[in-house]
């Protein structure tokens, strides 16, 4: 499947509260990472890719983060008054979507190919969610164990491997949860039961930009792929 056939959700509604005073005033999304706001970096892979349609949750400092994502050109879905976490925020956002769509976190930095085009030409319609992942050597600004294992090319719970925060996944079965608000983790531990969860591996570096020490490294490693 082509990239270009897709679609892109944005998770962009969270706190960022392991941030701390940088994100008082600032959507985590907005923060600068190599002269621009992060989310930007995320939007130009989708334009990269030939991704038409993007779409972004919003919550935290939402009059802060949608004005921006209007001159980006980018749909955003509100979350109020409550967050809707990851499923719940993507189920909000799905008829606004492809099914299988895109999804992905701002708040990761990307050294080589694009994650989107290589998780969309690894993608198989047998697959209910296919996730993009990254051997530890790889993957910086990230502490303690591995996520998830591939066995056979589906994915198991624990092992070596990060997942990056990027995915292709169908959002049907989204609707059968009961709760508002929820985790895809939830969906993930389903499919995994069901033999239905995958994963790709990353063939280039990858950044977690989950506190300001993380911001660092993903600097410091975009500007050693400059030289």
């Amino acid at each position: 499947m082509k990239a270009s056939e897709l679609s892109l959700m944005i998770f962009a509604a969270g706190f960022g509260t392991r941030m701390g005073e940088l994100t008082d005033n600032t959507p985590k999304p907005m923060l600068p990472l190599s002269g621009q706001p992060m989310i930007n970096h995320a939007v130009d892979l989708a334009h990269e890719a030939g991704i038409g349609t993007i779409v972004a949750n919003t919550h935290f400092q939402s009059e802060k983060i949608e004005p921006h994502l209007e001159r980006l050109g980018v749909a955003y879905c509100r979350e109020e008054p409550d967050i809707l976490d990851t499923g719940g925020g993507l189920r909000a956002a799905r008829q606004r979507l492809a099914s299988p769509t895109f999804t992905m976190n701002p708040d990761a930095a990307w050294l080589g190919a694009n994650p989107l085009i290589e998780l969309s030409d690894a993608w198989q319609d047998h697959m209910q969610a296919l996730l993009l992942l990254i051997p530890s050597d790889r993957a910086r600004g990230r502490e303690g164990p591995g996520d998830f294992k591939i066995k056979g090319g589906r994915l198991l719970r624990g092992g070596p491997l990060v997942y990056s925060g990027a995915q292709i996944i169908r959002t049907e079965a989204l609707e059968k949860f009961p709760a508002k608000a929820f985790s895809l983790n939830d969906y993930w531990d389903r499919l995994c039961a069901a033999g239905s969860l995958y994963g790709a591996t990353y063939s280039g570096h990858w950044c977690d930009i989950g506190t300001p020490q993380g911001l660092t490294l993903a600097e410091q490693m975009l500007e050693l792929g400059r030289v």
